[in-house]
């Protein structure tokens, strides 16, 4: 992991001064809440419906044991004993007090971590894939360059008021996007030219909220040097013509399909070259001064594959699902990255205790070299675990409730916090999650249907990313009572990127679960083999779904 130097301790310990003096001039009246807005903001502080919320940046989604342990004292001492992980790897703190919020920044600087530029009309926390450094089909480790956006971002002068959020994701993987990267304002694809140097392939303008848009590619290939140097000139671009008249109408993909992805790019090149692109560019010195943070642990050699445990599976249905479904392969041999999911039925989807994230630091520092991961499906990863150790730690992990074999299935969903927590959400997430986990609770059911995605948000915002879910379900509000749409055929795979489309008319609380019923009934029934829910959806076309779903039963 990346370790501060005195400087970067420096700014952080400097920015929650700044931000103490700022609070106490806010209460006693020296600020006005407008004014204090964006500096909250910045600090990573929303007002929610019962309590402010603090989101915790956890860069690229990588975590220390003791920075766990932080979290999990912050919890207990600020909140109400848990946390939730959000799609952009982060923890968002629930019921923090807004006088206590200096003293929780305090805390986290103390073991190098922040909640500054979390939220905000800023550049936000740059994602990748959580199985990063580890995957044994990435082009490169896509962690050093987040880490090198990270530093470039935080504090940009000219970037720290945009028209909007901004979103960056990261992704290095072959044959798999696990961050989405034609569903952010810039989506970096790291790949290799014909002299096998590495650059990147830049895509512009994706995005969801309440017009979900597919990236659009800008550059084909820019070389590692000049990357900062060509991003900087597309949020010039972006900073100079985005509206700032209409919220709902000032990201970049509002732009970037106004204009064209062309008359964009040409916006963006002539910045370029009216630059000195020289100053711009990225030193060798620099980049490996960051790549030096991210050294290989101390593997043991090991020749030990998953093989060795089939005895052991055999007789275990239990420890057989968990390989089969929360283990992902691992570039080095003898060794696998493991899911720890926070998709238990009955728990509100991405939220961890403060007692599982105390085990989960333990397990880190005896299982994976002391490092974890947060994943943009709101799970947990330990990502370098000896084969060897699996029984063990699947054992410790069945006591703990974060063993549960569903990764990939139905029931890991990814889910908003919706309208129990959230001011801005016509309807709650939360709720229509536990119904859907209790309906399919068979895990034999869920293994047979395969891979799917579902998606959960409580307002057009789209936090849940119900868009881009296998099936989606959007939150909505009639004359004050809660209804839910739902969607089918979104797909978030780089090289199959889609959006889902709205079935039809929108159903009460307690219809849902029934209703993904049908839906499945008919993939069951219709589809071939090895053929996926996107492509059964792709074949047999939209209004045939829709038609069963809203068929009336026979008199």
């Amino acid at each position: 992991m990346y370790q501060y130097d005195q400087y970067d301790q420096n700014m952080v310990d400097e920015r929650v001064k700044q931000y103490r003096q700022q609070t106490l001039r806010y209460l006693d009246g020296s600020l006005t809440e407008e004014q204090f807005l964006p500096l909250r903001l910045q600090n990573g502080l929303y007002i929610q419906r019962h309590a402010p919320m603090l989101r915790v940046a956890i860069p690229y989604g990588m975590l220390r044991a003791d920075q766990l342990r932080v979290l999990a004292d912050i919890s207990d001492q600020y909140d109400r004993g848990y946390g939730h992980i959000s799609t952009r790897q982060n923890m968002q703190l629930n019921w923090v007090k807004l006088d206590q919020v200096p003293d929780i920044l305090e805390k986290l600087a103390s073991v190098q971590m922040h909640a500054i530029q979390t939220s905000g009309n800023c550049i936000r926390n740059v994602t990748t894939d959580q199985f990063a450094g580890v995957a044994f089909d990435e082009v490169a480790d896509p962690r050093p360059w987040c880490e090198v956006l990270r530093q470039w971002s935080t504090f940009h002068p000219e970037f720290a008021f945009l028209p909007r959020k901004f979103k960056i994701a990261i992704n290095a993987n072959t044959s798999k996007d696990r961050a989405a990267i034609k569903f952010h304002d810039i989506g970096l694809q790291i790949v290799k030219n014909a002299q096998q140097e590495i650059g990147f392939e830049v895509w512009v303008g994706g995005g969801l909220g309440r017009t979900p848009i597919v990236a659009e590619k800008l550059e084909a290939f820019i070389h590692w040097q000049d990357i900062l140097g060509y991003l900087e000139s597309v949020l010039r671009v972006y900073n100079l013509n985005g509206r700032r008249d209409n919220k709902y109408k000032a990201r970049i993909k509002i732009l970037v399909k106004a204009l064209g992805v062309d008359t964009f790019r040409t916006l963006v090149q002539t910045d370029w070259d009216s630059r000195d692109q020289q100053n711009l560019k990225l030193t060798q010195h620099e980049v490996d001064r960051i790549h030096n943070c991210f050294t290989a642990p101390d593997y043991q050699v090991s020749n030990t594959d998953l093989d060795s445990l089939k005895d052991m599976a055999a007789i275990n249905p239990g420890f057989r699902n968990w390989l089969n479904h929360n283990i992902a392969k691992h570039r080095v041999t003898g060794y696998v990255a493991v899911t720890l999911a926070l998709k238990a039925t009955g728990e509100a989807p991405g939220d961890i205790t403060s007692t599982q994230m105390n085990l989960i630091a333990d397990l880190a520092e005896q299982y994976s070299f002391g490092e974890l991961r947060t994943t943009h499906e709101q799970n947990m990863v330990l990502a370098d675990v000896r084969i060897e150790d699996l029984y063990s730690l699947w054992q410790i992990l069945i006591e703990a409730n974060l063993a549960t074999a569903n990764i990939g299935t139905l029931n890991d969903m990814i889910c908003c916090p919706g309208g129990d927590f959230c001011a801005l959400a016509n309807a709650k997430s939360i709720p229509i999650a536990k119904d859907i986990q209790a309906q399919f609770e068979d895990l034999d059911y869920l293994y047979d249907l395969g891979d799917i995605q579902l998606n959960i948000s409580g307002c057009m915002n789209a936090c849940g990313h119900h868009h881009i879910g296998d099936i989606g379900i959007l939150g909505v509000d009639k004359k004050g009572e809660e209804f839910y749409q739902i969607s089918i055929g979104g797909h978030s795979q780089y090289h199959d990127a889609s959006i889902g489309k709205i079935l039809g008319p929108s159903f009460k609380s307690n219809q849902v679960a029934d209703v993904i019923q049908k839906i499945l009934d008919l993939y069951v029934t219709e589809r071939f083999a090895e053929e996926s829910f996107t492509q059964v959806v792709r074949r047999l076309g939209h209004q045939t779904f829709k038609e069963k779903v809203y068929a009336k039963k026979a008199a």
